[in-house]
């Protein structure tokens, strides 16, 4: 009977330490690799910081292994006083070996810490840190060429609006934000003339700033208001290129009224939900591709410091896996108008058709490009003032 119960424990035992082994509860169980988001905006706003936290979801189902911490609300609104250094000392207390700056106003704070931290890797998304030689090697910038996403967006725009007036909702005025409202524009324009064969004089396309990527009440212009006085002053369609969905819910509001009136968000795939009889469809944002390439490269120790301006996949610009740029058709755009935005996308993913080509002129009057003249990367880029055809300011606030 001794022997028996004996045997029987053996067995037992043999069993619960080959489990143990197994879940690496014996040896200890493998760490796992922690990468930090510092999001500019809530984690949920339904735009800019969203779509990288979703990202950041999507490098945990994707890389195994990988375990994301985030801090959002970073910016001096919410967090007063508080420095990019300071966060990221205390992700690097929690593990933290990769981190992600997602706001162009996190430049220089990203690169401090890079510094204070040879051993980590950091990502800040937009920035030219490495274009301009001050990025330390543990620091790459990663950014999507959304200058497509919004030329297909005024491309949408103008082939819906009745009174041909288009309002463009600006954030904050920089380099970034120039050359995106001037893509919507072009795309506004090409749409105007190539395809409803209108005078690009006729066209009306309105750049009001805020001064910042989202409302902080007392400190920037409220897009609410905004929003409703582009409608209130024959302003059927407005783009957004802030973080939030503001346009759309005061379009919402005008269309309630009796108004015929639609908007087009920015950032977030998700931002057109319950707005179907306004939403035109938003260009978005797809962080996974880039995240995982950089993580990945950061495991292997395939790591370089590198600056990507990554493309859409124009075989599928909505592919999850692939696309870093997306657009999202509305509800609310015409069946016409969206078989015209699905050939334009295929022209612009050809190379046939490239709207950064001259003559284009600043909107003081001076050349941006010369007749026949492509645009390079650093002149998109380094955009420095809004086109001749946009009304807006084009220096800072």
């Amino acid at each position: 009977m001794v022997k028996k119960t004996v045997l029987v424990l053996c067995i037992i035992c043999f069993f619960v330490s080959l489990s143990s082994i197994c879940s690496g509860k014996a040896f200890g169980a493998a760490k796992p690799y922690i990468f930090g988001l510092l999001l500019v905006g809530p984690y949920n706003d339904r735009g800019y910081s969203q779509s990288h936290y979703e990202g950041g979801k999507y490098v945990e189902k994707t890389v195994s292994g990988t375990k994301m911490l985030y801090i959002d609300k970073v910016n001096p609104g919410d967090r007063p006083g508080v420095t990019i250094p300071q966060l990221v000392d205390d992700m690097v207390e929690k593990g933290a070996r990769f981190i992600i700056a997602n706001s162009d106003d996190m430049k220089d704070g990203i690169r401090e810490a890079a510094f204070m931290h040879p051993d980590i890797y950091f990502v800040h998304c937009s920035g030219d840190d490495v274009l301009t030689g001050k990025a330390p090697k543990n620091l790459s910038n990663l950014f999507g060429r959304m200058e497509y996403g919004k030329m297909i967006a005024g491309f949408a725009a103008a082939l819906t609006t009745k009174t041909g007036k288009i309002g463009y909702l600006g954030p904050l005025i920089n380099e970034e934000t120039r050359r995106l409202a001037a893509s919507c524009y072009l795309g506004a324009k090409y749409a105007w003339e190539k395809v409803l064969k209108k005078n690009s004089n006729d066209l009306k396309f309105q750049v009001t700033w805020i001064g910042f990527w989202f409302n902080i009440p007392g400190v920037t212009a409220d897009p609410t208001q905004v929003a409703q006085n582009f409608f209130n002053t024959g302003y059927d369609v407005v783009v957004s290129g802030i973080d939030t969905t503001e346009n759309v819910v005061v379009a919402r509001q005008k269309r309630m009224q009796g108004k015929n009136v639609w908007a087009i968000p920015y950032d977030y795939e998700g931002a057109c939900e319950g707005a179907d009889d306004v939403c035109l469809g938003v260009p978005y944002f797809n962080w996974g591709p880039g995240y995982v390439r950089l993580i990945k490269a950061s495991k292997s120790g395939n790591w370089k410091s590198e600056w990507l301006w990554l493309d859409p996949d124009w075989k599928n610009i909505n592919d999850h896996d692939s696309s870093s740029i997306g657009f999202a058709a509305g509800p609310a755009l015409p069946s016409k108008a969206r078989q015209h935005t699905d050939d334009f996308i295929k022209r612009l993913g050809t190379d046939k058709l490239n709207l950064f080509k001259g003559p284009l002129y600043y909107q003081d009057g001076s050349v941006f490009l010369k007749e026949g003249e492509v645009a390079t990367d650093k002149k998109i880029w380094y955009m420095k003032q809004l086109l001749k055809g946009m009304a807006g300011q084009s220096g800072t606030l």
